[in-house]
């Protein structure tokens, strides 16, 4: 099982974790975009449903790692624009926990120039331990 760290006298964050325990098989997700990976086509060009996307296509590699949501540790966030981030945190965090429901591993987001895709607004990398 995965646990949750927060040191003596830290205010716990809200949404994330400040870092995991977790032992087990360990599965290191490539940074996904929002784009249908059948296809490798945009099916929209908003970032709430880019964000929903690229979710949805760590939780189809977690699955085929025989993985689910709840064993992910970290996610690593990478963002066009990370005012566009903050003004919808909102709709992003009803998005994550409708794809990856209430668990919240160690996070990081970062504003990057752009993406190698183009139309990309988010990219994510995910690490998750399947416990032994």
């Amino acid at each position: 099982m995965n646990r949750a760290l927060l040191p003596e006298g830290w205010d716990a964050p809200k949404g994330y974790a400040n870092g995991i325990a977790a032992r087990g098989t360990q599965i290191f997700i490539a940074g996904q975009i929002g784009w249908n990976p059948a296809t490798s086509t945009f099916e929209s060009d908003d970032f709430v449903a880019q964000t929903r996307q690229a979710l949805a296509n760590i939780v189809a590699v977690l699955r085929a790692g025989g993985a689910a949501p709840e064993h992910v540790v970290r996610l690593t966030w990478f963002v066009v624009d990370k005012a566009e981030y903050a003004n919808r945190l909102r709709e992003i965090g009803g998005a994550y926990r409708e794809t990856m429901g209430r668990n919240f591993p160690a996070m990081t987001l970062v504003e990057v120039k752009s993406l190698l895709e183009p139309r990309a607004r988010v990219e994510i990398e995910a690490t998750a331990v399947i416990p032994d």
